[in-house]
């Protein structure tokens, strides 16, 4: 009995140390997370802080952690700039170049993927990763010859450089994970091309869709280059604000830090309440059959 019992002490010690494993690597995990996300995190905390700063506590030195907070910065944002019309600008320019990169992105990712042009889709992709700068100039000229500066046709265009490319790389994964099997059923009961896009592929990528949009959206609202040169006064969206508080004499820490807390503050509301179909379209399109 006491040579059985020893081998089932020994069998059994693995299971028993198995919870203590799961505890180590899982805070060894929280501890590499809080490693790679802390540089973000403190540049976040950083800006909130300034926010509330006065200039003069902006620029000490050391830094100062503990101080008695200002709302003078946010009074000066809305008086020295039209922050209303900014927003409005913003998600007019954000929401029309989004769903014309929708109606565009969709039909090409399909085809992409149905057709596997993997060469078209590399292309695609090195246009997203060219810097926008480089797309500046053309577009500056070609839409002067237009009399399209400072309109929101011209924002909404430029706009799509940046989010018509996320759309078409983001759902062709999604689109190469629908079998081919249902495609040619329904080209069998009846459909033609455009039908079996619209009414089978479609709706089983709808996850796919809600990702693309919500991040097409996001990189809409947050450029700052395009808007500077193409837009004026009456067209300029939210993240122009900004650079009002930067001037060749100095920088207004306070007021462009609760400038940037203004034009970040929207953005965050949103993915707060639709992060959970951002990271499930993200999850589903990294996987395939």
């Amino acid at each position: 009995m006491s040579a059985v019992t020893s081998s089932q002490l020994s069998y059994q010690r693995p299971w028993r140390k198995q919870p203590l494993v799961k505890i180590i690597r899982r805070i060894a995990f929280y501890l590499l997370l809080l490693v790679l996300f802390f540089p973000f995190f403190f540049v976040f905390a950083w800006m909130v802080e300034g926010a509330f700063k006065t200039q003069v506590q902006n620029t000490a030195i050391p830094p100062l952690f503990v101080f008695e907070p200002t709302f003078n910065n946010f009074e000066t944002v809305f008086s020295k700039n039209p922050m209303w019309e900014f927003l409005r600008n913003s998600a007019f320019v954000g929401i029309g170049s989004t769903v014309l990169a929708l109606i565009f992105g969709l039909p090409a990712a399909y085809t992409i993927a149905k057709y596997k042009q993997q060469r078209l889709a590399i292309a695609i992709l090195v246009a997203r990763i060219m810097p926008g700068i480089s797309f500046l100039v053309p577009w500056f000229i070609m839409f002067s010859n237009a009399k399209l500066i400072g309109t929101y046709t011209a924002l909404i265009l430029a706009h799509l450089l940046i989010t018509l490319p996320m759309t078409i790389w983001l759902m062709i994964a999604f689109f190469e994970d629908i079998p081919q099997d249902l495609d040619d059923a329904a080209l069998i009961d009846g459909c033609n091309q455009f039908q079996a896009f619209w009414l089978i592929s479609l709706p089983l990528t709808k996850p796919g869709i809600a990702a693309s949009a919500i991040l097409s959206f996001i990189f809409s609202w947050n450029n700052f280059l395009f808007s500077l040169v193409l837009a004026n006064q009456q067209t300029r969206p939210l993240p122009v604000a900004v650079f009002s508080f930067i001037s060749y004499t100095q920088i207004d820490w306070g007021g462009l830090n609760a400038a940037a807390v203004i034009v970040t503050l929207p953005v965050l509301i949103m993915i707060l309440f639709v992060q959970k179909h951002m990271v499930r379209g993200l999850t589903l399109g990294s996987t395939k059959g």
